[in-house]
């Protein structure tokens, strides 16, 4: 394998979790800020290296696996720590259902790619809301500036967890035939 701009910049997005992780327990003033900043750097990363795979023609499959794989990884580990940090059923439900869906459509896209019937459950609009209401919501309440910041956080996370129910009700849709198929 031979690595490129736009694997760099996933492996990037990995390396960074660890720095994400310790910014966002450290106990001084300016860690919070830190560890948004982070997150948002790895969410550019993201769109980044999908740009540049496209337009300079160096999509990979090992890049095609690893970038979901990153991008699911940072995203459960920041709904895990804003689950911990606001300690809330409010915060809690929201993250716990983001997490949930994001491996029951995981598995829901292998399987059906195991039909050869991938292209039925490929990322949709809706679940392209989902992904930017998330990421923002997540920067608002990892970033914690103050009580409005905070609640704009919320209410972002709550549009969030809409979108999700919605979009994965749209992929269980879209494969309902092979889900329910009795053969």
């Amino acid at each position: 394998m031979r690595l490129n701009t736009p694997i760099i910049l996933t492996l990037t997005r990995i390396a960074l979790i660890p720095f994400f992780v310790v910014a966002f327990y450290m106990p001084y003033q300016w860690s919070a800020p830190v560890a948004a900043l982070i997150f948002v750097i790895a969410g550019a990363t993201d769109w980044l290296d999908g740009y540049l795979a496209r337009t300079l023609k160096q999509t990979t499959r090992f890049g095609a696996f690893l970038d979901p794989v990153a991008d699911k990884v940072i995203v459960a580990i920041a709904l895990v720590l804003i689950a911990e940090h606001y300690h809330t059923i409010l915060v809690t439900i929201p993250a716990a259902t983001m997490i949930a869906r994001e491996v029951i459509i995981s598995a829901l896209r292998e399987w059906m790619a195991e039909l050869g019937k991938h292209a039925s459950v490929a990322v949709s609009l809706i679940g392209k809301f989902k992904t930017v209401a998330q990421m923002f919501a997540l920067t608002m309440m990892i970033w914690r500036q103050n009580d409005i910041v905070i609640y704009i956080g919320y209410t972002a996370l709550y549009i969030a967890t809409t979108l999700t129910y919605w979009s994965m009700y749209q992929y269980m849709l879209a494969a309902k035939d092979e889900l329910l198929d009795t053969d």
